[in-house]
């Protein structure tokens, strides 16, 4: 019994893996990597479709509202504020569609600014932090943490299999030998 939890916990383990990994690439290619388009953008136009690309994407996966963290709440978790900050992002973009350029030079490089961090390793995209797994945030994490409980007591009863298995060759060995003896 215990092997097969053992075995149901590695896999619980292996299995959250890989949903953060799909989750990660999900956010890159719907969301991430539009808003990173739109920082980019050279236009007006270009910059309010891909930013609209992403506030669809916001707005259908109920990323609106909440927090991204767990145990509790920092301003750089919060999607209210991110999302509005978007949101009016995008109302001024829409805004100086009819502007001169140097206006709409400008508005780009607000929008920029809205998006992008600098960091260490240069630009990244700013967005909350667990957003690929949001809203399910604690119920992953609560799973991983059991998985990490119950791995090492995999290993130990892999263990303790293991030391039995040798054990049990040994003795037919020896059953063996008196056979062969007698």
């Amino acid at each position: 019994m215990r092997k097969y939890l053992g075995y149901l916990t590695v896999l619980l383990f292996i299995s959250l893996i890989i949903f953060r990994i799909y989750s990660s690439i999900i956010i890159k290619q719907e969301l991430t990597g539009h808003l990173k388009r739109a920082a980019d953008a050279n236009s007006i136009e270009l910059a309010s479709t891909e930013l609209k690309t992403a506030l669809d994407f916001i707005e259908k996966n109920n990323l609106t509202n909440g927090y991204t963290s767990i145990v509790y709440k920092t301003p750089d978790e919060d999607l209210v504020f991110w999302y509005s900050n978007l949101k009016a992002s995008r109302i001024e973009l829409e805004k100086t569609k009819n502007s001169t350029s140097l206006e709409k030079t400008n508005v780009l490089l607000k929008l920029r600014e809205t998006l992008l961090d600098e960091g260490e390793k240069g630009s990244r995209i700013t967005y909350p932090k667990g957003i690929s797994i949001f809203p399910n945030n604690k119920l992953i994490a609560i799973l991983f943490l059991i998985s990490l409980i119950f791995l090492p007591l995999l290993f130990i009863e892999l263990i303790k299999f293991e030391k039995e298995v040798k054990r049990k060759k040994k003795e037919k060995k020896k059953q063996k030998k008196l056979k062969t003896k007698t």
